[in-house]
């Protein structure tokens, strides 16, 4: 089955007492059973869902993974992967990451005892000097957020198999459309599907595909004794997002692209940052791990302060200065300011994150209309 259609029929059948085409919203917090523990498959709705169950079915079909688990955010889902660990356990992960994991990461998890390494993962040489015999797990990001650098998947997850390390890849902004973690040796795939998944900015939700059974064993273990998990009417929209994940993400990554060449040719830009450009420095290895180049574009001005990046953001029109990404609308956001702002400065200057980068998520609108934008805004 090709990538297009597993987005409307991946592990979907029409409801059995129906015959109703999208799964039904099951509004319901527990289950009649027939007897102590025998039941239909479902007992209490922390637990499963069948809204649920048809979203993790999906997405483990977009992923090529035998399984898939589904939180109430994407934060959640990472916070489920990170109980895995004890402490004295060691995780190596990019220096360039969203704001929410670096937060997660050293408020909640650091104080635990579990150990944390940042490091520029595009260097191999970086990462074996990091490893240590405590290191569990390499966390990957790529596309990073918000530089945009591209991690070799290939590479880290052999490296993380040769010394018996779990490798997760964090897909949230490629989406599976444009990259499959799993089918490159991850043994975890992670989404926010907020972004690209559930696709039109009215959902908040999380999940990891896998098919490492342990892995999943432990991870269900979470949803069913901390509860973080979707609701099914969220259920039930990040499944309609993604029946249109393909024709959506492909137009944006169009319109990204042009958007790039705009910028890479204004005379107000000092920097563009898109793994379409072939001055990007890991352009070739996206080339070969990603179907597409995505719809993220990064930039910094000549005039490189933050006050003349937040006057260039008050003047679009169309890219909405907002948070988050992946949807159907473009936004312009300011990262050291907005999604990285709990990241200390000298931590971010020093992986390379100044104060004046702007981040744009490139939406579907028509192409000409997102130039024409940034041009008045440069105006």
């Amino acid at each position: 089955m090709k990538f297009n259609t597993k987005t409307i029929h991946a592990g979907q059948k029409p409801e059995e007492t129906s015959g109703a085409v999208m799964p039904p919203i099951f509004q319901t917090s527990t289950y009649a059973q027939q007897a102590p523990n025998v039941n239909k498959g479902y007992d209490y709705a922390r637990v499963g869902n069948p809204t649920r169950t048809a979203l993790e079915k999906l997405i483990a079909g977009l992923e090529d993974a035998d399984e898939c688990a589904c939180f109430a955010s994407g934060c959640a889902a990472m916070d489920a992967v990170l109980k895995m660990f004890r402490p004295g356990d060691h995780i190596i992960a990019s220096n360039d990451l969203y704001g929410g994991s670096y937060r997660l990461f050293t408020k909640v998890f650091e104080p635990m005892g579990i150990d944390f390494s940042f490091i520029d993962m595009t260097s191999m040489q970086a990462v074996q000097k990091a490893r240590t015999e405590q290191t569990k797990l390499l966390w990957i990001e790529t596309p990073t957020n918000p530089l945009l650098r591209i991690v070799d998947i290939e590479k880290l997850t052999s490296f993380a198999r040769e010394h018996d390390m779990l490798s997760l890849v964090d897909n949230t902004f490629a989406s599976p459309y444009l990259q499959q973690p799993l089918n490159l040796g991850a043994d975890m795939s992670l989404h926010s599907t907020t972004k690209y998944l559930g696709g039109h900015s009215d959902v908040i939700g999380g999940a990891v595909a896998t098919s490492n059974s342990e892995v999943m064993e432990q991870i269900r273990f979470q949803v069913k004794t901390t509860g973080a998990v979707p609701g099914p009417m969220d259920c039930y929209l990040t499944l309609r997002g993604i029946k249109t994940l393909s024709v959506r993400v492909q137009q944006s990554v169009e319109n990204a692209k042009k958007v790039a060449t705009f910028l890479d040719k204004h005379a107000q830009v000092d920097r563009v940052i898109y793994p379409g450009l072939e001055s990007h420095e890991q352009h070739e290895i996206a080339k070969k791990q990603m179907k597409d180049f995505g719809a993220m574009v990064s930039f910094s001005l000549k005039d490189d302060s933050q006050e003349k990046a937040q006057e260039f953001m008050s003047r679009t029109s169309i890219f909405t200065l907002a948070e988050s990404l992946g949807g159907v609308e473009s936004l312009v956001s300011h990262p050291a300011s907005m999604t990285h702002g709990s990241i200390p400065k000298e931590v971010r200057e020093k992986a390379g994150l100044k104060d004046s980068l702007i981040r744009l998520s490139v939406g579907i609108e028509d192409a000409d209309d997102l130039v024409d934008d940034l041009a008045q805004a440069f105006e």
